[in-house]
């Protein structure tokens, strides 16, 4: 282990801090360009990590370190999360830092990252909108496990704590069904195929969605075997790519007792008998997309999009109790709250479905 006697001194030639360390007769110069203190410290932690933990060579340059990244992803996760991550590098991350060199890579160039995708050009246009909150937040969190992923290869200490959202994201709503859409979608089994209105045999996972939020991909995964009496539980999600995965996150993977119109549906969807296994035979997400769009179309419902079908879900009973509502969708809670659902899971789970067909009863009077 080494240590350091000197400190990072300013450059006003190449406007960066820097400072020069030696360990074991081998000599290192360690770089920020960030202003004031704040560069000096981050050039000093750069040699400090070196001469600590033994940072080996850091001259990289950061499109080499992508292109490794992308190949670890790509072998250790599923398609459509390499498609994200991939989009992510290619047009925010390369552009900003690809022709960098590791070892000069700053908190604030992370930074500028985002600030650059906050705002976007319209190609056809020419017209300038905001990237949504989501969207920045999701690019964060790629920054973020690209220099985990460098700092595991000991090319670099940099730990950016302090990446932030620009103040002017903001959460874009999503549009869901609103009442008088549900009652289609509860009374009207068909739409417009070869230039006739015919049964849609789509239809019973459309309503599925709406009563239990479950994503499109979990839909495709569920299978008979899956359901025992009222409970169900969820142990895959197919994606865009036909992959069987574990699901989202997680909290994915969970167990929900039907509300009684969700029974009815499922009662509903098995008397068709077009497959043994799988509840919903869907053959593909963009065959859903296609049908659920037509669907709307042909019964005057404004369309959305098919993970709205699960907003709306959580629209309608979001009078229950927080802690129910996540259970229900499989989203993340602390440890503790996770700790307390496990525990009561067996004994709220018949109230939370009695709530659900109350809430769901009450749009739908008279229709079901």
């Amino acid at each position: 282990m080494g240590k350091r006697i000197n400190t990072a001194v300013w450059s006003d030639k190449y406007k960066r801090w820097q400072i020069n360390v030696q360990k074991d007769g081998v000599r290192r110069s360690f770089y920020s360009s960030a202003p004031g203190r704040t560069g000096q410290r981050e050039a000093n932690k750069k040699a400090d990590a070196w001469l600590d933990d033994g940072i080996s060579s850091s001259k990289i340059k950061v499109n080499d370190l992508l292109d490794e990244y992308l190949k670890v992803i790509e072998s250790t996760t599923s398609k459509s999360n390499l498609k994200k991550e991939r989009y992510h590098v290619e047009n925010f991350i390369r552009p900003k830092i690809g022709r960098k060199r590791i070892d000069n890579l700053t908190e604030q160039d992370c930074q500028d990252i985002l600030n650059a995708a906050y705002r976007k050009t319209d190609s056809k246009t020419g017209e300038s909108s905001e990237r949504s909150k989501k969207t920045l937040t999701n690019i964060r969190a790629t920054i973020n496990a690209f220099l985990k992923f460098c700092r595991r290869k000991k090319v670099t200490v940099l730990r950016p704590e302090e990446l932030s959202i620009p103040k002017g994201a903001r959460y874009k709503g999503t549009r869901i069904l609103q009442p008088k859409d549900l009652i289609t979608l509860f009374t009207s089994t068909e739409s417009m195929q070869r230039g006739k209105m015919q049964f849609d045999d789509y239809i019973y996972a459309y309503r599925f969605a709406v009563l239990t939020g479950l994503r499109p991909g979990e839909l495709r995964g569920l299978q008979w075997s899956d359901i025992e009496g009222n409970l169900v539980t969820i142990r895959r999600s197919v994606n865009d790519f036909n992959e069987i995965t574990q699901g989202k996150n997680q909290n994915a993977l969970r167990s929900f007792v039907l509300s009684g119109m969700a029974k009815d549906t499922l009662n509903s969807q098995r008397l068709l008998q077009q497959d043994a296994r799988v509840v919903f035979p869907i053959q593909s997400t963009s065959t859903f997309r296609h049908r659920w769009v037509r669907y709307c179309e042909s019964n005057g419902i404004e369309p959305v999009s098919l993970y709205a079908l699960r907003h709306t879900f959580v629209s309608v009973v979001k009078t229950l109790p927080e802690g129910e509502v996540k259970s229900l969708v499989g989203h993340s809670q602390s440890m503790d709250t996770f700790g307390i659902y496990g525990h009561e899971l067996s004994g709220d789970s018949k109230k939370s479905s009695d709530h659900v067909s109350e809430l769901f009863a009450q749009i739908l009077k008279g229709v079901v």
